[in-house]
């Protein structure tokens, strides 16, 4: 089969790559479409590259049901499908609590398995017993249904920052996670205020409804939060990119009894300094969270599929395996907004 291989850092290669089969318990999907995230781009620039090269990233998958393994019976070949990326257990502590980002044996697509960026991808038994395999209404297009994987995360997010109606909440990055953020923030009928150092994102953030956007090289961001919260600042800040120093720079935009969610993933090593005594004193939630749980993921598809968060403004460029690579180089330089690749 054709897929996207990487081999190294910075090094990704459109190459022919053996083809899987479904072994017992699981099945092989036929991407259909298949999403870049921030995490692919980050991990060909060297940050977090797998320990077992060559291997294919890519765990924003949709497609079609192309071999059955023995034992899977609520499937037939030509089922579209959505994918939820994470492989687990189901058995210990986390899992049992609802928590299957968190299970103690957890493993996925382009995390420990080939992922999504070819024209087949191996599905495990324990995704497939997850309940990880989700049909995809005939109405849903695969362009819309894959943005279900990357919405269900920050879906996982906002619930844990305890994102209500009535509520201020400041978004730290309007790349495509922090519109996302932005949406999803709106759906639960909260005050949006999005902060970004690139005009060009905040513009994008203001067509999708922003309530405030602010560019904090321009205009001061603390005096201006605190005069749209009448002092108090925001019952939810999250920090929609990876950077420590902006994350500690930041902190104290959350109010008292307020919740600050370091969503985007930093680098390993680095550090950030917090004043205990604003912990205490003012009760502050300092949080953060990774991935979803399979009930998000389908959470999300149902919210896609209503059209009660619109997603079709998410996606701003697509792209083909053949082309695969101009995709990476635009994401790097912050040229769109979100890829897919059609496959």
């Amino acid at each position: 089969m054709k897929a996207a291989v990487v081999h190294g850092k910075d090094d990704i290669r459109i190459e022919s790559y053996p083809t899987p089969t479904a072994g017992e318990g699981e099945l092989v999907v036929r991407p259909k479409v298949s999403g870049i995230c921030a995490t692919d781009i980050k991990t060909l620039l060297g940050q977090g590259l797998p320990k077992d090269l060559p291997t294919i990233l890519g765990h924003e998958v949709v497609g079609e049901i192309a071999e059955i393994g023995a034992g899977v019976s609520t499937f037939t070949i030509g089922d579209r499908v959505a994918v939820y990326p994470i492989a687990v257990c189901g058995a210990c502590e986390f899992c049992r609590q609802g928590r299957h980002n968190l299970c103690e044996h957890e493993f996925g697509l382009a995390h420990g398995i080939e992922g999504g960026f070819a024209e087949y991808v191996r599905l495990p038994k324990e995704i497939v017993n997850i309940g990880g395999v989700v049909p995809i209404p005939d109405d849903l297009s695969y362009e819309r249904a894959v943005l279900s994987e990357p919405l269900s995360c920050v879906y996982a997010a906002q619930r844990a920052s305890r994102v209500q109606a009535g509520q201020h909440v400041v978004i730290l990055g309007a790349g495509p996670m922090g519109l996302m953020h932005l949406k999803m923030a709106k759906y639960k009928g909260a005050t949006t205020i999005v902060v970004d150092i690139l005009d060009d994102r905040l513009n994008t953030a203001k067509q999708m409804g922003a309530a405030h956007c602010i560019n904090p090289n321009t205009t001061d961001h603390f005096d201006l939060i605190n005069e749209i919260t009448d002092g108090k600042g925001a019952e939810a800040v999250i920090a929609s990119l990876g950077i420590p120093k902006v994350v500690e720079a930041n902190l104290k935009l959350t109010r008292k009894g307020g919740t600050f969610n370091i969503f985007g993933g930093p680098p390993a090593g680095e550090m950030i300094s917090v004043d205990p005594r604003w912990l205490h004193y003012m009760e502050i939630t300092l949080t953060g969270t990774f991935a979803c749980s399979p009930g998000d993921f389908k959470k999300c598809l149902e919210l896609i599929h209503s059209k009660a968060i619109e997603v079709d403004d998410l996606v701003s460029h697509t792209f083909t395996l053949d082309n695969f690579l101009d995709a990476v180089e635009k994401a790097k330089a912050q040229e769109m907004i979100r890829g897919i690749v059609v496959i």
